[in-house]
Parts: structure tokens; C-alpha cells; sequence
């Protein structure tokens, strides 16, 4: 392949305008081709690209293989990351590559993602397996089945707990792929301990709450067990409802961009206050969260017996639900607008996210914690409502 100049570039054969879609895509078909000859020792064709929309730095291409005389499927996803980052800086192509390969290396039934095929640093180009145009779990909690949706988070919560046990001990070998690629070893994530030892000052100033000694102390506690080696394994950090695909043999986890192994219970908070991480969250029916977590529970339990305990896990999941809505609240309090104005859904998760973690923390016995976060609750509702409540996702209703 090669770009004109002149205005115009050669796709599959194709003359198209060369603007920069055109050539980004281009670009990602030339890598692609170059990896898999080096990777199989003969030269093979792509044809037909279709450009796949994503939110990250790479160009994700579908394309089809017009010849080759290996076994390979017969259409790829390409994922080129043409800017290479700052010096010391965290590449997103090193951690997704590492990412694959890791799951690469296990046992189909293991790998909760698509398989690596190919991919080079020189040319910072990934080519992996093609799960076809399966549905996201975004779709299906957008849907109309309440049923379909309802299937759809189990499976999510059953791969989150295999993907989870599947790569829980391995730290080092992620850790060692990394280097060999070139990517700098991430420390963790500052973010918990910023965001409890400045929220209170926030509520404080916001809405007039205190936030007591004992409180402070418990949410730093809960931040320093997300940052500790208990229950270290592979997270996606990002897990969007549109990074899943839910395929017939489960849902499928996509783009690792921010993959690292930390505490698997940071990824399990989501199971209690769901997808908050990310923008866009609404709310599940009573009862799913509980089903979610004993799905996750089932497939961890083997790696981690300590969480059969029911005793033992709820704390650990208060803890989790906690420093999640403690992080949602510091990342999303400073963007409200002032007044009853504007944003009211992201104000309506925050007062449902304050009150379900008081109900939890009054079931499991910490009165204190569900005072306070009855208390945020309230004063967040005061001040954006009143009477807000996050809406469910559209396959409840």
C-alpha cells in the first residue's frame, strides 16, 4: 500500500479521497499486513476495511483476508497506535498488547477476550481475533428484553470472576512482559488516596456535611486495601458496558488500554454500584446486584476461599462501595452546575449511589457509614432535586 499525495489514496484498490480517516485507516491496513507476514513468514492480503468506532488513540480496522495459506480466520480486527507517548509516560499500546498476551497464553475457556494473533512494537500494531458484530452489553441494556439484559449481566459478572481467577498470581509475568516490550511499570493508582483526603473538604464546602473523624479514617483504610497486594489480578480498568461483548460463549472483555493487575475487589464495587466508573450509568432492579455478585463469587471463590465467607465478603464489598462512591462523588461533585440546573442524571446517580451505600452499611452493621452517606444523600438531593432517583436502564422499565 501506498498514500498519494496528490489527494487521493489506494484502499483495497480503491481510489478514496486521502483524508485523514482514509489514511489513518491505510496506515492501520499497512501495519496489519507487515505484522502477520513477519508473524506467519508469507505475505497476506487484507481487503475490505471497515473502520470501527472507538473512544481510544488507536484506529480499529475489520478486515478481511483476501489469501493466505494459513489457518487464520477470515476477517481480523486491526488496532495501530501511530503516536508513540511522551518519555515515561504510560503507553496505551504496550498495555493493551501485554494485556493480550497475557490472556493469550492461558486455555481458550480462560481467555475472556479475543485471541492475540499478532503484533509489533516497531510498528505499534495489534491484529487479534474478530468476534464478529456480536452485541455489547450497552445494547442490551438499552434493549427492550429485560430478560436478554438480565442474562447479559450475569454472564458480565461470571467472565469479570473468571477473568479475575484466570489471572489472579501473575502480576510478575504482566509486570515482565511490559518491560520487554518497553512500557514503563505503572505504580497504582493515586486516585483513591486523593479522593478521600479531599472529599470531605468538598461536602463540606458544597452542601455543609461534616465528615467525622472516624469516617475519614475508615475511607482511608479503604483506600490503602485498594492499593495492597490481597487479591491482585488482571482488571480492564475500563469497564464501560460498551467494552463487553456478549457472545454465545459469554461475554467477551475489549480494549485493555488501561489494563493492569490490581485489587480484584476495585473491579467488583461495580458489581454493587454499577458502571459508575465510567459516564452514562444508570440504575439496575433490586435484587440484580445481589445476583451479580454471587455470580462473580462463584468463579473467584477457587483462587480466593476466603471470599465464600459471607461475612468476610460483605465487608470486603462495603469497603469497595464505599471508595467507589467516594471517588465518583470527588470526580463528578466539582462539575455540577450550581443550583437545581442542568446535569440532573449525574446528580441523581450520586444521591443513588450515596443512598444505596447507606442502606448497605446499615445491613452490614456500620451505622456511622450509613448515617453519613444518608446525610451526602440528602444534601446532594437538596441541592440538584428534590426527590432525584437514577433511572433504571431502558430494558427494566
Amino acid at each position: 500500500m501506498t498514500v498519494d499525495s496528490s489527494g487521493t489514496s489506494s484502499l483495497n484498490g480503491q481510489a478514496v479521497a486521502a483524508g485523514p480517516e482514509a489514511l489513518a485507516i491505510q496506515a492501520a491496513m499497512s501495519a496489519g499486513e507487515s505484522v502477520l507476514a513477519h508473524r506467519f513468514g508469507s505475505a497476506i492480503t487484507l481487503v475490505d476495511a471497515e473502520h470501527l468506532d472507538g473512544s481510544g488513540p488507536a484506529t480499529v480496522v475489520r478486515a478481511r483476508i483476501a489469501s493466505s495459506s494459513f489457518a487464520l480466520p477470515r476477517t481480523l480486527v486491526i488496532k495501530h497506535y501511530p503516536q508513540r507517548p511522551a518519555k515515561g509516560a504510560v503507553d496505551p499500546f504496550a498495555q493493551e498488547a501485554v494485556s493480550y498476551q497475557l490472556f493469550t497464553a492461558l486455555s481458550p475457556d480462560e481467555r475472556m477476550c479475543p485471541e492475540l494473533l499478532a503484533h509489533d512494537g516497531k510498528h505499534r500494531v495489534l491484529v487479534i481475533d474478530d468476534l464478529g458484530d456480536a452485541p455489547t452489553l450497552r445494547d442490551k441494556l438499552h434493549g427492550r428484553d429485560a430478560r436478554a439484559a438480565e442474562r447479559s449481566l450475569l454472564s458480565w459478572a461470571r467472565s469479570l470472576g473468571r477473568l479475575h481467577a484466570s489471572t489472579a498470581g501473575r502480576e510478575a509475568d504482566f509486570n515482565a512482559l511490559l518491560r520487554r516490550l518497553g512500557g514503563p511499570v505503572k505504580g497504582e493508582d493515586t486516585t483513591p488516596v486523593l479522593a478521600t483526603a479531599q472529599l470531605p473538604a468538598l461536602l463540606e464546602e458544597l452542601f455543609g456535611v461534616a465528615t467525622s473523624e472516624s469516617i475519614r479514617q475508615r475511607a482511608e483504610r479503604c483506600a490503602e486495601h485498594a492499593r495492597s497486594l490481597s487479591y491482585r489480578a488482571f482488571s480492564p480498568v475500563d469497564l464501560s458496558p460498551d467494552n463487553n461483548l456478549v457472545t454465545t460463549g459469554g461475554v467477551r472483555f475489549l480494549d485493555f488500554e488501561r489494563g493492569l493487575v490490581r485489587n480484584a475487589l476495585v473491579d467488583a464495587a461495580e458489581l454493587r454500584v454499577p458502571f459508575s466508573s465510567g459516564a452514562g450509568a444508570l440504575a439496575l432492579p433490586a435484587g440484580m446486584s445481589e445476583a451479580m455478585v454471587a455470580a462473580w463469587r462463584a468463579e473467584v471463590s477457587s483462587v480466593w476461599p476466603v471470599l465464600a465467607d459471607e461475612e468476610v465478603l460483605t465487608e470486603h464489598l462495603l469497603d469497595s462501595q464505599l471508595l467507589r462512591v467516594w471517588i465518583s462523588s470527588w470526580e463528578r461533585l466539582p462539575k455540577l452546575p450550581k443550583g437545581k440546573a442542568g446535569q440532573v442524571s449525574e446528580a441523581a446517580a450520586l444521591v443513588t449511589w450515596w443512598r444505596d451505600l447507606s442502606a448497605r452499611a446499615e445491613l452490614a452493621g456500620s451505622a456511622e457509614v450509613a448515617e453519613h452517606a444518608a446525610a451526602v444523600a440528602a444534601a446532594v438531593d437538596a441541592a440538584h432535586g428534590p426527590g432525584l432517583e437514577l433511572a433504571l436502564y431502558p430494558a427494566f422499565r
